[in-house]
């Protein structure tokens, strides 16, 4: 087939929004799942806010001349995370995924990222062997979960929302918890009014840019995310993504009403450290 690959174009978004619904739906309801998202609008708009921020790369996959997939790359920090990868229903096991990954990958190692990261659906077989034969190595079961908020508060913990202010203590948790900082993303997620931080004994012990599909969260102890979680007002989208492995913070998510939606799978090539502290990835890791 002749496939080419370019970067995404405001042209294109429609068209590669309604692709990422429909292949995301075709997976999701194949294997007997809801999909990610409830409409194609949702997709295009989510395509459109990728395209438009500078830090983000998009690239789409022409086949004959059509929209055929789209990749993105979220470079706004030192570790760069991967993803919504879609490609046209029509056009599956073609070649057109692992063109769109190996592009990725390439410019990560052209402009020397120490690390990459995704988080895959656990029930897609192919994707998984896909990214296994690519190079990443499987770091973390997780479950995506979701319900309604709680409005619950932690005895010793206050969450307020995040400043501007916060940036330096919120980054010192995450590289406490991940040996590297989100900055870049964390500042985004102050200005859109989306980050809250956890306080205890009048010091900031955790931060969540969302408890959502697309926002991560750090904490000390689980203590520091369960008030995090407990003062959310939503679980936007199809919710967040929790670590199974954290026995303790996932029975009570579900002690408390939540539901796992989902399995995933944070997955990393490249540098790595293994989390010395509580947290949730966003789908992106």
């Amino acid at each position: 087939m002749a496939v080419t690959l370019r970067p995404i174009a405001v042209d294109d978004v429609p068209a590669a929004g309604r692709i990422c619904y429909e292949a995301f739906k075709a997976i999701a309801g194949a294997h007997n799942f809801p999909p990610d998202f409830p409409n194609a609008d949702i997709t295009i708009g989510l395509v459109r806010q990728l395209t438009a921020n500078p830090a983000v790369y998009g690239v789409v996959a022409e086949l004959d001349g059509q929209v055929a997939g789209s990749n993105f790359l979220d470079e706004r920090d030192a570790i760069v995370g991967l993803g919504p990868i879609t490609v046209d229903p029509a056009a599956q096991n073609g070649g057109i995924g692992t063109a769109l990954m190996r592009h990725m990958l390439d410019r990560a190692d052209r402009n020397h990222a120490p690390g990459v990261r995704l988080v895959q659906a656990g029930y897609h077989t192919r994707s998984l062997c896909l990214y296994t034969k690519l190079g990443f190595t499987l770091r973390e079961p997780l479950a995506n979960m979701q319900g309604p908020p709680l409005a619950l508060v932690i005895p010793g913990c206050a969450v307020r929302p995040a400043v501007a202010d916060d940036l330096g203590a919120c980054n010192q948790s995450c590289r406490a918890v991940h040996g590297h900082e989100r900055g870049r993303e964390l500042r985004d997620a102050i200005a859109q009014r989306s980050a809250s931080i956890v306080e205890r004994s009048g010091r900031i012990t955790g931060y969540a840019t969302a408890l959502a599909f697309f926002g991560h969260a750090v904490g000390e102890s689980n203590q520091d995310l369960m008030a995090l979680i407990g003062a959310a007002r939503s679980f936007a989208g199809p919710g967040f993504l929790l670590p199974n492995r954290n026995t303790e913070l996932f029975y009570w998510c579900l002690d408390r009403g939540l539901r796992m939606v989902q399995p995933m799978t944070l997955m990393s090539l490249g540098l790595y450290n293994e989390p010395q502290g509580a947290f949730l990835p966003s789908i992106r890791f």
